[in-house]
């Protein structure tokens, strides 16, 4: 067995590949640590904390035990990249939070209110006057996990309609359930328009 760790084998394969998804794994953890410390879940992000910071301290000495393996470098770069990209889409399947969607629609919106108000969702409507004419506003509470459903439905009803998505940090408890009473908006609002998305800060 000692043998196999002093091989060239070792050295060159498994030992490069061993950094690698200690890199993914802790990076991956980062990133979604990260996406809920925004989400305010304290305790989780302790955790996944720990074991990233433990897990990175294993990676690390391995590469400072080997520094005269360039190998070990490029690994160790790689699974940084994939860990990142690994991290957001389990972030985005796990998709935590709960969207403000502010829909503006020059069309009848009845049709496409009730169909929103039959899939659970949480609309207030508005008549307003926009620079061609009446216009519709709806504000629509919903969680991530049902945003596509809910871009869907509203294209589905007019291609051409403007929104916005807001990302609601704290939600009244009547709507969704989460036992809080303030309203709190992240700082950073993505705006759709016309199929095109545009970041505001």
């Amino acid at each position: 067995m000692t043998d196999f760790f002093d091989s060239n084998t070792f050295a060159i394969i498994v030992l490069p590949l061993l950094i690698f998804l200690a890199r993914v794994i802790d990076v991956s953890m980062a990133t979604i640590r990260i996406i809920f410390i925004s989400k305010g879940m304290k305790m989780v992000s302790a955790i996944l904390g720990f074991f990233e910071v433990l897990i990175w301290v294993i990676a690390i000495s391995q590469v400072m035990q080997n520094l005269d393996n360039w190998v070990n470098y490029i690994a160790y770069a790689a699974g940084f990249a994939a860990g990142t990209y690994i991290g957001i889409i389990i972030e985005n399947k796990i998709a935590i939070g709960t969207l403000l969607l502010q829909v503006i629609t020059k069309k009848e919106a009845k049709s496409l209110i009730k169909e929103l108000r039959n899939n659970n969702h949480r609309i207030t409507s508005v008549c307003a006057e926009g620079n061609d004419g009446k216009v519709h506003i709806l504000y629509i509470v919903t969680k991530r996990k049902k945003y596509e459903e809910v871009v869907f439905t509203i294209r589905n009803h007019n291609p051409r309609a403007f929104f916005s998505v807001e990302s609601i940090k704290v939600v009244q408890d009547s709507f969704l359930g989460s036992g809080k009473a303030d309203l709190q908006m992240a700082s950073q609002q993505n705006i759709h328009l016309q199929g095109k998305k545009v970041k505001r800060k």
